[in-house]
């Protein structure tokens, strides 16, 4: 199986809350290589590329305002099947859903409070590791 590179995006809940070492403890533990790792704010242009798929929804502005709260950790980590691994990790996206002893089944609150952003699929994780990263920003060792 080929290795893979997915995204993550630490969302304001976890910044906030401290929850990042801890979070990233997880996905390192699970075999998870981090390839690139960083801090950022979210400007209107990159928040309504990243969430084009939503942009026009009336509950757009509330997730804007939730996403530029604070400033969010992207996080690029590569393993073989790395996609479905970290969304195992993570469990559902509506917290209040996910299971004991996964990521938000243990830290998030609900649907938009729930620690991470995670690609939901080879392409767009390709996609947005790329929205995310330049080619220099991300390492192999």
């Amino acid at each position: 199986m080929a290795l893979e590179t997915t995204l993550i995006l630490f969302k304001p809940d976890a910044v906030s809350k401290k929850l990042v070492g801890q979070v990233l403890s997880r996905f390192e533990a699970a075999g998870l290589a981090i390839r690139g790792i960083k801090m950022l704010r979210f400007g209107d242009t990159l928040l309504h590329e990243h969430y084009a798929h939503i942009a026009s929804k009336p509950f757009f502005p509330e997730v804007r305002n939730f996403m530029q709260r604070t400033p969010v950790i992207a996080l690029a980590l590569e393993a073989e099947n790395a996609v479905a691994r970290v969304r195992d990790l993570l469990g559902p996206t509506d917290s209040t859903k996910a299971a004991k002893g996964t990521i938000r089944g243990d830290l998030g609150v609900d649907v938009m409070v729930n620690v991470c952003h995670a690609s939901d699929s080879k392409e767009t994780a390709a996609t947005e590791v790329k929205r995310f990263f330049t080619a220099e920003e991300l390492f192999s060792y």
